[in-house]
């Protein structure tokens, strides 16, 4: 199994969509304000924590989930989790009634993942002041049922953010739950981890899985790859000095805390994973964590982080609270933008391919309000990436949206590297295979795709191809179904973002051991093996499922028999 990341370069694809610089879109303002078109009128003044796209409703375009309610220190009054559904060109109707029945909590944190494996994403709501967590169950449809009482443990806690993630490699999701102790977020408490039975139903594993003990001020947590191992290590951000976290996976879901490997931050209240200079390691931009409210740049350099906050030109001491990686000029690296509390408008830092950024004004409508979390995702369907912003603290509690008029995501999605499997005596499977995947813009989800795919074959046979379930952040798990002994597979990954440009990552090839028609796995061709191919003679309902087809022709017949006899003994 590879542990390290390769480095893939990324051509840069020109535009043939006006004239357009990486500074400036020669039209005008590249991202407008277009709140009173795009979003509902009016549009609610609710207290916004956090926002999150999914495809709420199965109909190709992405929707919004808004995680509102609690005031900045003290419980305040309960809010609706707001859901605007998309009409597939990013005009945006409240739904939030019909689709969750009205629920309110105290939200700081809001994020989609298929619990249940039905192919719906459902939601997790992170509650502040000492409350249980939301599960919502989605039926299919885009309508959420609070299940949180029945599938989540009876544990209440102050919590900033709860991250979907497939921490043991076992193909669902679990969760990770920050927790501020008893009182809120501002206190300090112990983070959780629960773990799926595989239908949706959590078990607190926390003790044997997590560090014990309390973590100050907690204000974010994201999965992220950080090693090249193809598990999930976690990251954590704290508004308390020298509190923020990084655990390391062991592969099984046990984590170690490993954040003598990052730099001491402070007052930090969002981290983002990114790879910021293309060698295929996430690197970490952090709101709020450098000295004096400045951000906190953290480089990625194979052994652990180094501060690189210096190239970013400017970097005040500013009080600010999130960011998102994106590839705003479509040049192949990533730029990011900040969102800015009450400093006028966003901030977006355009990358010179070296991971050194420097400040572009000028391609934002400026607003001087409470940014308190923002999104970057193509909500029009045009292939442009857009912008969202969460207000909330103070000001008029206005959430925006900004539309995106210039250059389209020409760039198809970078396979950055593939699990290679080793050579196996199992002709039972699954073959499980892990891909680390990157694009234009980052989330604490990774990209937004239409379909990550393992295709295969066996020993120069048809092409197949199972869909690959997303895993956390940027990596996704396929499972290969069993193959005959002696076949020789071939495999690689197929990517599709939501501009529909397609990637391709390298074929990888493992064997399977074994003499091909020993059925029974005793290492012989023998009699017990020819009856176990008359036993399954005919046509096979399942060709995955009918080990004597030895000839992959989805019939047991004369010429399996031929395979099997010329093995014999």
């Amino acid at each position: 199994m590879s542990n390290s990341f390769p480095t893939h370069s990324v051509l840069a694809i020109s535009v043939s969509f006006g004239a357009l610089s990486c500074f400036a879109f020669a039209g005008g303002i590249q991202f407008v304000e277009q709140t009173s078109v795009n979003f509902p009128s009016p549009n609610p003044t609710d207290y916004t924590n956090q926002i999150s796209f999914a495809d709420i409703d199965n109909d190709g375009d992405l929707d919004i989930a808004f995680a509102n309610g609690g005031n900045f220190s003290s419980p305040g009054t309960p809010q609706m989790l707001r859901i605007y559904i998309n009409n597939g060109v990013g005009i945006f109707t409240d739904e939030t009634i019909a689709r969750t029945g009205g629920l309110t909590f105290r939200a700081r944190g809001v994020e989609f993942g298929d619990v249940d494996n039905d192919g719906y994403v459902d939601i997790v709501v992170a509650n502040d002041f000492n409350a249980l967590p939301g599960l919502l169950i989605n039926d299919g449809a885009g309508f959420f049922t609070n299940e949180s009482h029945d599938r989540l443990p009876p544990i209440t806690m102050s919590s900033t953010r709860g991250q979907f993630g497939d921490i043991d490699n076992d193909g669902d999701l679990d969760l990770y739950f920050t927790n501020g102790g008893p009182t809120n977020r501002f206190g300090c408490g112990q983070n959780r981890i629960y773990i799926n039975d595989g239908n949706g139903f959590f078990t607190d594993e926390t003790a044997s899985r997590h560090p014990l003990g309390n973590v100050c001020e907690p204000q974010d947590a994201i999965f992220g790859d950080y090693d090249g191992d193809f598990d999930l290590d976690i990251r954590t951000g704290s508004t308390a000095n020298d509190q923020s976290k990084l655990y390391r996976n062991n592969g099984a879901g046990i984590f170690s805390d490993a954040s003598n490997l990052v730099p001491a931050d402070s007052n930090c209240y969002s981290y983002d994973f990114g790879d910021i200079n293309g060698d295929g390691l996430l690197d970490l931009l952090g709101a709020n964590g450098g000295t004096g409210n400045s951000e906190i740049l953290l480089l990625n350099n194979g052994h652990g982080f180094i501060n690189v906050s210096g190239q970013i030109d400017p970097n005040p001491s500013i009080d600010d609270n999130d960011s998102k990686f994106f590839d705003y000029d479509n040049d192949g690296d990533m730029d990011f933008i900040i969102a800015a509390l009450f400093q006028g408008a966003e901030k977006i830092y355009n990358n010179d391919g070296a991971g050194n950024f420097t400040q572009v004004t000028g391609l934002i409508t400026g607003f001087s309000d409470a940014s308190l979390d923002i999104g970057v995702a193509d909500l029009t369907g045009d292939g442009r990436l857009d912008i969202v912003t969460a207000q909330g603290e103070s000001g008029s509690f206005q959430n925006r949206i900004y539309i995106n008029n210039g250059p389209i995501d020409t760039i198809p999605p970078n396979i950055v590297n593939t699990e290679q499997l080793d050579d196996t005596d199992d002709n039972t499977g699954p073959y499980v295979v892990r891909t680390a995947i990157y694009d234009s813009v980052s989330s604490d989800r990774g990209f937004y795709d239409k379909g990550i795919y393992l295709n295969y074959t066996v020993d120069g046979g048809p092409d197949e191809q199972v869909t690959m379930m997303w895993s956390g952040n940027s990596l996704w798990r396929g499972e290969i179904p069993g193959q005959p002994r002696g076949g020789f597979v071939e495999y690689s990954v197929e990517a599709v973002d939501h501009a529909d440009n397609v990637g391709f990552g390298k074929t990888l090839s493992f064997t399977i051991g074994g003499v091909l028609g020993d059925l029974d796995g005793d290492g012989v061709v023998s009699t017990t093996d020819l009856l176990l191919l008359f036993a399954q003679w005919g046509a096979c309902g399942d060709c995955n499922d009918c080990p004597a087809d030895l000839d992959d022709d989805c019939t047991v017949g004369t010429s399996d028999l031929l395979v099997l006899f010329s093995n014999w003994g």
